[in-house]
């Protein structure tokens, strides 16, 4: 996943609108806000999973998500039924966890999943520690390897992530060999896996090998290189996606020590710079070549000031927030699970926001088969659904109006002090003096521990520009009633 010796996802930031591929932009519908008018919600559906390392939703109509766990299990997860208690499959006798980094470390289900119920699955294996590439189906729990790259001297910059295109072909992310400086010089070599995103047609065999090379591969055919690469001179690409509305790919490739960076790739063989270049500066005049050219990341950031190892992430193409986020990039970091957000305008230059945080320690996202985004994060075990949500301009005013022995009741006015109605609200706050909410008038009014929202009633939905409403509650408490500290209208703080 992850960072040096840490090892997971990257840091806060510093995002760069820097020119990359010269492809043309994909454009997005015209009702869709700007990113410093959104914001991104989430919501825990699941909990219980162990160290989960990545997501993937089969095509067959199930709505399922399946979940790798590290020490080598895959989890179901459907939003009717929650997460199932049983694993769908279990490898854990083939899977190294000999450190941080090491482990089950990517699943992508086959385009024809509905038919062939087969899987494929990137891990450390035992004993030696390579990392791999393996078919697994799950109708008889068939496996075979397919593809292995040596990396027994160092634990750390696996990658390890795995996706099919919209060309079909799979991808697969595989670190630079791991300790820090590139050692091996492995990302400006061709005639090495490491430091590398690969592309394979694993939908058959050419003999001697269990895949084919796609024909538009960039180095297939040239002379000393290793024709399954697809990018390279990358340091450990932890987490990357492909955007299944054009194809671009979209890598978070963790730092060394001063940038981490996020790339964006619509055509292969692109060098990325590693370990010449860290983010948008040299790393090591020595392993820079005369001459050469290099692909600048999109958003970059400063490693160990803002944060720790970049999650790479997602673009959102789901329904349910088309009209807000449609075409957005979301991605995160470990240490500090800032909500990150970018999308490519039609000059080239991209645009970026922090619209939000995530839960914290955030390690992988991935969406369902329609679209809509999710994330897992590791040590609390839990799997969240993202949204979006649009920026409100507001106010709250928040008054206790009457107190006795055992309980108060108090009223809050919200205010709307933007240019737009907002229709549809609901404000969030939290008490800290174990407050209790028994019932609300003018709003539905709910608790979960000291967590409150109130929802909009049937008369009140609409609050336009300059105008206010007012709702109450009754609760209990003996002691203080202070106000609380914040309020969030629609996911964004009111003042």
């Amino acid at each position: 996943m992850w960072r040096h010796h840490l090892g997971m996802a990257a840091a806060a930031g510093v995002l760069a609108s820097l020119v990359s591929t010269p492809a043309a932009a994909q454009p997005r519908p015209a009702a869709v806000p700007g990113l410093a008018e959104i914001s991104v919600t989430t919501t825990q559906v699941a909990f219980g999973l162990r160290r989960p390392t990545a997501i993937v939703a089969p095509d067959d109509g199930s709505g399922r998500l399946f979940i790798t766990e590290k020490a080598g299990t895959v989890r179901a997860y459907h939003p009717t039924t929650g997460l199932a208690a049983d694993p769908i499959l279990s490898i854990q006798d083939r899977v190294s966890q000999t450190g941080n980094e090491r482990g089950l470390l990517g699943i992508a289900a086959s385009p024809g999943f509905a038919h062939d119920q087969t899987v494929y699955l990137a891990y450390t294996r035992v004993p030696d520690s390579a990392v791999t590439l393996a078919r697994y189906r799950l109708t008889d729990g068939q496996i075979e390897e397919l593809l292995n790259q040596e990396h027994a001297t160092y634990s750390n910059h696996n990658g390890g992530h795995i996706a099919f295109g919209k060309d079909g072909y799979l991808y697969w992310g595989i670190g630079d060999g791991g300790d820090a400086g590139d050692p091996f010089r492995s990302g400006q070599r061709l005639d090495t896996l490491l430091g590398k995103i690969l592309r394979l047609d694993v939908s058959r065999a050419c003999d001697p090998l269990p895949y084919c090379i796609p024909a538009g591969n960039p180095f297939a055919g040239v002379a000393g290189a290793r024709a399954e690469i697809w990018a390279y001179g990358l340091r450990n690409p932890w987490k990357f996606s492909l955007d299944p509305a054009d194809g671009s790919l979209w890598i978070g490739d963790v730092g060394q020590g001063a940038f981490e960076e996020i790339d964006h790739l619509t055509a292969g063989g692109a060098n990325l710079g590693w370990s010449c270049r860290e983010g948008p500066q040299v790393f090591d005049p020595a392993r820079c070549t005369p001459g050469a050219t290099y692909t600048d990341p999109v958003f970059s950031y400063q490693t160990s000031v803002e944060g720790c190892s970049v999650i790479g992430g997602v673009v959102y193409r789901g329904s349910r927030y088309a009209d807000l986020a449609a075409g957005t990039y979301v991605a995160s970091d470990y240490c500090s699970n800032p909500a990150w957000a970018l999308r490519k305008n039609a000059d080239g230059t991209y645009s970026q926001a922090k619209i939000g945080e995530f839960p914290i320690q955030p390690t992988s996202f991935g969406t369902s088969a329609d679209g809509e985004i999710y994330l897992v994060n590791d040590l609390p075990g839990q799997l969240h659904q993202v949204g979006f949500a649009r920026k409100v301009d507001c106010s709250v005013a928040y008054r206790v109006d009457s107190q006795w022995g055992n309980g108060f009741t108090a009223s809050v006015t919200v205010t709307n002090n933007g240019t737009t109605a907002i229709d549809g609200w609901s404000l969030r706050w939290t008490f800290e003096n174990s407050q209790q909410v028994s019932n609300g008038w003018n709003a539905a009014v709910r608790q979960s521990d000291q967590a409150v929202s109130a929802a909009a009633a049937n008369w009140n939905t609409k609050i336009d520009p300059g105008k206010s409403v007012t709702f109450g509650f009754l609760a209990s408490h003996s002691g203080l009633n202070p106000p609380p500290k914040s309020f969030a209208l629609n996911e964004s703080s009111c003042r």
